[in-house]
């Protein structure tokens, strides 16, 4: 099937309970999750974070292909708008964005590659599986990640029954920049009340679960394959809770930290998936 820009994709299988909607023009950013109708996702929904997550500890020149955090720093990678579909039915989608085509992104990430991302639902999940083919001509490194905003609609944030799985916890400097020292977080249940994050972590196992419930609804975010690192971020001003799947901690690009490449020509996949119950 030949590749084309679409505005709007609508995922929904004819006897599932669970809808998504991608919009490709906008970095296939998900910008809807439903549940029997209800929205579980705030409003920045589930972009992808390309070609790293978080933030990173270094200079680029300013442009509008890269977001900033309140101190200035590189975050959440470079806008890129130029995916292709190249499936698309009532239950699943695929895209293409060929990175290395590009020079204005190849200026920040100087590896040609290509990500492919396939999601698909079924009747009570979305599954999100992501492969970056790295060109012919060097190795690649793989930084990348996704940061889903989800919510419990009608439900008192404080109230929220938040499921952590066992991690190794980063310590982080004043710019949230991870400083080499960490320690094991156990496992844990909790009502929210006024807790906040913007944590990260690492050395989470495949298949390793994240949970958020409330209101007769549980949220499972799960690491599916390919995501050793996390980031958990619950701010005071937003009736959000993220739990990040990511390939490598924050800044990895700099410091190098469980840093992996993909040897020219072969390939990285990851995936994640969003049940409801």
């Amino acid at each position: 099937m030949s590749a084309t820009v679409l505005p709007v994709l609508r995922l929904r299988p004819p006897l599932g309970e669970l809808e998504a909607t991608f919009v490709p023009a906008h970095g296939l950013l998900a910008t809807s999750l439903r549940h029997r109708g209800a929205e579980l996702l705030g409003e920045r929904g589930i972009p992808l974070l390309h070609p790293w997550a978080n933030r990173l500890a270094t200079e680029l020149p300013d442009s509008p292909l890269i977001p900033r955090d309140e101190h200035g720093l590189p975050i959440h990678g470079l806008l890129a708008p130029y995916w292709d579909v190249f499936a698309a039915t009532s239950s699943m989608l695929g895209a293409e964005l060929d990175f290395g085509a590009h020079p204005e992104l190849l200026e920040f990430f100087p590896y040609p590659h290509r990500v492919v991302m396939r999601a698909g639902v079924g009747a009570r999940t979305l599954t999100v599986r992501t492969t970056l083919v790295a060109g012919d001509e060097a190795p690649v490194p793989v930084s990348f990640g996704f940061h889903p905003y989800l919510r419990l609609p009608h439900v008192l944030r404080s109230t929220w029954r938040v499921e952590l799985p066992a991690m190794e916890h980063l310590a982080l400097d004043d710019l949230s920049i991870p400083t080499g020292a960490s320690e094991f977080a156990p496992a844990e249940s909790f009502v929210r009340g006024a807790r906040t994050y913007d944590d990260g972590y690492a050395s989470l196992r495949r298949g390793a679960r994240f949970a958020l419930s409330g209101g007769g609804r549980r949220i499972v975010l799960r690491l599916d394959a390919g995501y050793p690192c996390a980031q958990v971020y619950a701010p005071a001003d937003d009736d959000v809770i993220c739990f990040e799947p990511m390939t490598a901690p924050t800044n990895a690009l700099v410091s190098g930290d469980r840093l992996t490449w993909v040897a020219p020509g072969s390939s990285y996949t990851a995936t994640y998936s969003i049940s409801v119950a």
